[in-house]
Parts: structure tokens; C-alpha cells; sequence
């Protein structure tokens, strides 16, 4: 197969953590093709979308890949178009996805569904299986916050299209900069962010759960908070342990699971603090060279399978 990845600038990549280089790893490993572009290769002109990607090969050198000149290609030249940038999902990624749905139409597969991705914010979706949730609000409005910290005490304040734990604060009812944090993440009221109530269990790790084309990983990444930290994030300095999923997840994944495949969700990150469904990650989730690492289960040999099953 051809296989298209739209990633974020190839020496941004952390070749021996990143997930989607994992993935591309595993593909070459079975003979496949792999290309690569930025989302500002994607193009439309009279209707039609193009890409200019360039054939990619890892090496064994001191440079860990090699890549050809920029050619142009249809989108229906690959198999699969993985869209892997990541997040902040701004004007510009909106506007792939536009581009992308188009491409589609000719014939493209893409995965992630572009449409899906935009209906599915990774924040909001926990919205769309509210019994699964802990309680939250959203709203740019201060004074509703105010109010739901009263009720709840303890909070997660954080963006809506954000990645990485990048824009997440912890209040409580006697944090002395609730106003200034407020007026920050709300931009004074213009931006809305979510609120949710503050889980303790995330001193055991906030779980990424992974779900292939509807199906979990036997294991989940449990990013556990550095000390003085709220956030479990990797990105935000915690520490990435797999677990086997407990009944809880296994009722979380399946459930969220069957969803995500009816909507085209074939590569999907759940996160899961205690009891709870937090976010539904459709863009680029990570955690597969983690839990690879650690447990005999190898999330880009399923993946593979999976894709290549579908084919």
C-alpha cells in the first residue's frame, strides 16, 4: 500500500517517542510505501485536491529518515491519508479538514474521517456520553464558573483546543488568582473553555486509552503527575505507566468505541481519570511507544492489521 502521512515538520519529531512515526515504522517494516506532507500541501484548484508529498524512508544513519523532492499526487494515489497534525485545532487545521472531506469525495481514504474530527472536539465530545462524564460546564462567562467552583470546590479549567495539558489550571475556592486565571483562559470572556470537577484520582494517573477501528488495547497509558503537578500529561513532565484496562475501561472503551467506528473514528486516544471519560482525543493521540515498551502488546502491529484488514 501507499500510505500518506500529514505530520507536523519532520525535525519537530521526536523519532524515538513519536506515535506516528511508530506507525510508519511498523508499514515499512511491512513493505509499504510511505510519503509525508505538512497540512499547507494539501491545495484545491478547480475542484479538485491535491498534495505535494514526498516519498519517505527511515535510515539507519545518522539521519534517522531520508525524503525525496515534493511531487504532485491525487489523493486517491494512496490507500490511506493519515491526518496526524497535531492540535491546536485553529483556523488552519479547520481548513484541512474542509480540504480533506473534499478529498474524500474523489476517492481518498483518510483517517481520521475529516468531518468526524471536526464534529468531535476532543473536549466537548465527553458531552455525547454525559453518563460517563464527570460533571462539567462550558462557557467563555466567569461568573458561571465562579459559581460551578462554589458548587464543586475543586476544578479543571482548560481550553477547548488545546493538546498536551497546555492551558490547564487547577482552582479552588481560596486560589488567590482565580480572576486573573479566569480572565486568561476566557481571554476576558471571548474565548469559552471547559470546567470540569476536579478528580483526585489522577494521582494514579490520567489513563489513555487506545481504540483501533472501535476496538481498546488490552492496555492503557497511565501518565501519573510529576510531583507539585495536577497535570498527568507526558508533555507536561509525567510519567507514562501501562496498565491492563480495569472493567471500568472496558465499559468506557466499548461503549465510546462503537461510536467513534460508526462515525469513521478509526485511530482514537480516550482519556480516563478514575471512573470517568475526560476528553475523546481524534486527532493525533499518542502513548503507542510507551505502552509497546512495556507490555507484549504492539499498538502499531494492531493498527497495522487493522488497516490492512480493511484494505
Amino acid at each position: 500500500m501507499k500510505l500518506l502521512f500529514i505530520l507536523d515538520p519532520l525535525t519537530h519529531l521526536k523519532a524515538y517517542k513519536d506515535t506516528s512515526l511508530a506507525i510508519m515504522r511498523e508499514a515499512q517494516a511491512r513493505g509499504h510505501q510511505l510519503f509525508v506532507c505538512e497540512q499547507h500541501d494539501l491545495r484545491l484548484k478547480q475542484g479538485v485536491v491535491y498534495v505535494d508529498a514526498q516519498s519517505f524512508c527511515f535510515s539507519t544513519e545518522e539521519a534517522w529518515y531520508s525524503v525525496q523532492p515534493k511531487q504532485q499526487h491525487l489523493p486517491q494515489d494512496f490507500e490511506a491519508i493519515f491526518m496526524r497534525k497535531d492540535p491546536p485545532f485553529d483556523n488552519e487545521y479547520l481548513y484541512s479538514t474542509y480540504l480533506l472531506e473534499l478529498a474524500q469525495t474523489q476517492g481518498g481514504r483518510i483517517i481520521n474521517n475529516p468531518v468526524a474530527i471536526r464534529n468531535w472536539n476532543e473536549k466537548l465530545s465527553v458531552a455525547k456520553f454525559p453518563q460517563l462524564a464527570p460533571y462539567f460546564i462550558v462557557t467563555a462567562n466567569n461568573a458561571l464558573i465562579r459559581e460551578f467552583l462554589a458548587e464543586q470546590e475543586d476544578i479543571i479549567v482548560k481550553p477547548l483546543d488545546g493538546m498536551g495539558g497546555s492551558g490547564v489550571f487547577r482552582l479552588t475556592q481560596h486560589d488567590p488568582n482565580i480572576g486573573a486565571i479566569l480572565e486568561t483562559i476566557t481571554k476576558l470572556e471571548q474565548q469559552t473553555v471547559m470546567a470540569q470537577r476536579y478528580l483526585p484520582a489522577i494521582a494514579h494517573g490520567d489513563k489513555r486509552i487506545i481504540i483501533i477501528n472501535g476496538k481498546p488495547l488490552p492496555y492503557a497509558l497511565a501518565r501519573i503527575p510529576k510531583a507539585g503537578e495536577t497535570r498527568g500529561n507526558l508533555a507536561a513532565g509525567g510519567k507514562g505507566l501501562a496498565q491492563v484496562l480495569t472493567e471500568r475501561d472496558l465499559e468506557i472503551a466499548d461503549t465510546v468505541g462503537t461510536a467513534l467506528k460508526a462515525e469513521g473514528l478509526f485511530l482514537v486516544g480516550l482519556d480516563v481519570i478514575g471512573d470517568y471519560l475526560t476528553e475523546v482525543n481524534v486527532t493525533s493521540p499518542t502513548g503507542m511507544v510507551e505502552i509497546a515498551a512495556q507490555t507484549s502488546c504492539n499498538p502499531a502491529q494492531v493498527l497495522m492489521d487493522a488497516l490492512e484488514a480493511t484494505h
